[in-house]
């Protein structure tokens, strides 16, 4: 269950709850998003924090990129999809594509260092997505 700082980040900016059912339509929609891994505040409490901070991201880039949170109930079946493994995470995306991922609470110039980075970056599998192809020899086969 989302804490009371991050319900009024969701309700005052208006931040779609997206769940794995409409993520897909969310992220292939916008230009440039991020989407909000919170998991359990209770267990996380850098989320509270990062409920703080992700406003200040979005204004600080003038709306380059749209956020949305991930609710609960999606939160782990999704963070598979993006790979990363601490909580809470930024995920950004492009067109639908995957960019980047912050974890936990930063220091505001490390923020936008990285942020500066993802969003200059072209897009690329996320981590722990698909299974690496090796192409064997001819060489091999029958020996």
């Amino acid at each position: 269950m989302p804490s009371a700082l991050i319900k009024n980040m969701i309700e005052q900016y208006h931040y779609p709850v997206l769940s794995e059912t409409t993520v897909d339509e969310f992220i292939n929609s916008q230009q440039e998003c991020v989407l909000f891994f919170t998991e359990n505040p209770a267990q996380f409490p850098e989320s509270d924090d990062v409920a703080m901070i992700l406003p200040e991201l979005v204004k600080e880039y003038g709306g380059r990129f749209n956020a949305a949170v991930i609710e609960q109930a999606s939160q782990r079946k999704l963070q598979a999809r993006y790979g990363f493994n601490e909580w809470p995470s930024l995920v950004f995306l492009r067109e639908g594509k995957y960019l980047g991922t912050i974890s936990r609470v930063q220091d505001w110039v490390d923020y936008l260092t990285t942020i500066n980075q993802i969003l200059s970056s072209e897009s690329k599998h996320a981590p722990g997505i698909g299974i690496p192809v090796v192409q064997s020899s001819a060489s091999n086969c029958g020996s």
